[in-house]
């Protein structure tokens, strides 16, 4: 896409790396690099959103607002603290396509096209149906990593496999029990041969990041330890399948972009949107229940991204090829 051609691009998020970086794998695949906006609402109008105003310390016009001009050609949203922000900017500039990521819980979202995932309940003309979240994920990505993959893991013997650990959430919680049950299926794929390359999250419980960190130290494993650059692209580019935890869909769409058999490790608790997500995942991608019932078996890559975003780019081409036939 040349330069003449090329939109630009705001995220607007309240800055959660779980809500940010899906939007900016978003403007990735479509060429641009995105300015990242973040709202900042106090806690008296975060508790009526995502139906009511934008905290007028932060709106359009006001010192260091995130809505301050120039208005960008598109704006990507997610969370329900940017709905109130999103709306606001679609007042203020209508020529910005608008939108949001996720289902933003009220018909009042100012958005010019909803993406949902096939869990959530929003259908309509203007919204987009998607089994997987954007990531920054791509066969691309992939590709370049195993032409010069970090030495460490290259060392590791084969088949590697990736582990990709979550925390406690609103829907689920690691028990003492759970993270035995977690850490003995580990210790079994490695006496088996396998090579364990392990990421944890801020939300892992303190006594099963432990007892990670303490199977880092054995042969055939790697562990970050939250140091240095994030290994999780070079993990699933080299992974011949991937252990992931139940509490993070967006981890679960990251491993099933590889094409590679993923085995999902159930903590305790759940969600029937989660139950739904995986179903729904499950009609295109090998998965399987860690460490009981795994899957096996490669499928074509499952990943959203590039159908989102060429969605995107033509709904924008769209609307300026109509705005430029009105002034003509």
């Amino acid at each position: 896409m040349t330069a003449a051609n090329q939109p630009t691009v705001w995220t607007l998020t309240d800055g959660k790396a779980g809500d940010e970086q899906p939007l900016i794998g978003i403007a990735e695949a479509m060429s641009v690099e995105p300015v990242l906006r973040h709202v900042r609402p106090r806690k008296l109008f975060t508790w009526f959103m995502p139906w009511g105003p934008v905290d007028p310390r932060e709106a359009v016009g006001r010192p260091g607002s995130p809505l301050a001009p120039p208005f960008p050609d598109i704006c990507l949203a997610t969370g329900r603290r940017a709905v109130a922000y999103l709306r606001a900017l679609k007042a203020a500039s209508p020529t910005t396509l608008t939108v949001f990521f996720k289902d933003p819980r009220t018909s009042r979202h100012g958005a010019d096209l909803l993406i949902v995932q096939a869990h959530d309940r929003p259908r309509g003309k203007n919204v987009l149906t998607v089994t997987t979240a954007p990531n920054r994920m791509s066969q691309k990505r992939f590709d370049e990593i195993r032409k010069a993959p970090p030495a460490e893991l290259n060392a590791l013997p084969s088949p590697r496999i990736a582990v990709l650990v979550g925390g406690n959430s609103r829907h689920h919680h690691f028990s003492e029990t759970d993270i035995s049950h977690l850490i003995d299926g580990l210790q079994a794929l490695r006496r088996n041969g396998a090579s364990l390359m392990v990421t944890a999250s801020r939300r892992t419980p303190e006594a099963l990041k432990q007892q990670l960190e303490a199977l880092g130290r054995e042969p055939s494993v790697h562990f970050w330890n939250g140091k240095g650059d994030n290994p999780l692209a070079p993990y699933l580019a080299l992974a011949d399948e991937i252990v992931v935890t139940a509490d993070s869909t967006n981890m679960i769409g990251e491993a099933a972009s590889t094409g590679q058999p993923v085995q999902i490790f159930y903590p305790g608790g759940g969600h029937p949107k989660i139950d739904r997500f995986l179903a729904e995942l499950s009609r295109e991608a090998n998965l399987g229940r860690f460490p009981d019932s795994p899957a096996s078996g490669s499928y074509p890559p499952v990943n959203s991204t590039p159908l989102i975003a060429g969605t995107i780019l033509d709904l924008w081409k769209r609307d300026r090829e109509a705005a430029a036939d009105r002034t003509a």
